[in-house]
Order: C-alpha cells, then sequence, then structure tokens
C-alpha cells in the first residue's frame, strides 16, 4: 500500500529498421581559379544610418535622465529599507509586550 508502483517499461512495437551505413566518400582538390579582372582598391561603403551628433543641450538632457534614475532608484531602496526597519522595530515590540504579558501571568498563579 505504502510503496510506489513504478510504471514498466512497453516493448516496442512494430518493425525495428536497423540504422543507415554510411559510406566514406573521397575528396579530390581542384585547381584554384585565377582572377581574370585586375581588383580595383577597395572603396569605403557609405553607412545610411544616421550619425548620432552628441550637442550640449543632449548631453544636459543624458545628464539629467541619469540623474533621475539615480534619485527614484535610491528613493525607492531607501523606503525599502525602511520599511524593513519599522517592520523590525514593530516586531520587536510584540516580543516584548507578549514576554512581559506571559510573566505577568506566570507571576500571578
Amino acid at each position: 500500500m505504502f510503496r510506489p508502483k513504478l510504471p514498466t517499461m512497453p516493448q516496442p512495437t512494430g518493425t525495428v529498421t536497423p540504422p543507415a551505413v554510411i559510406e566514406p566518400t573521397t575528396i579530390t582538390p581542384s585547381a584554384p581559379a585565377t582572377p581574370s579582372a585586375p581588383i580595383a582598391p577597395a572603396q569605403v561603403p557609405v553607412s545610411s544610418r544616421p550619425t548620432v551628433q552628441l550637442t550640449p543641450g543632449t548631453a544636459l538632457a543624458l545628464v539629467g535622465g541619469g540623474t533621475a534614475v539615480v534619485l527614484v532608484v535610491g528613493a525607492v531602496l531607501v523606503s525599502m529599507l525602511l520599511a524593513v526597519a519599522v517592520t523590525g522595530a514593530s516586531v520587536a515590540v510584540c516580543a516584548v509586550v507578549l514576554r512581559s504579558l506571559l510573566n505577568s501571568d506566570a507571576k500571578r498563579r
């Protein structure tokens, strides 16, 4: 009753085909192709993407945005730390109150 029942592995049904035999092939080297036309010097491709120009206004916006992100993340972290501290203090106060209630109840008996 308390022993687990393990399923048995079913036997394969139908015909089982043997694995295919792979025959090795030989590689024959061929002669390298010679270029018929002279090769022109490489040209620099023109990029279709616009270049990003950092002006003083955009730099100021980036600095302002980064500062805002740091301040928001800092405020969230400080509020979480404060929540943990308040929770810990309230648990400590509850523990002291319960301890005093249990001790006073034991002294009355």
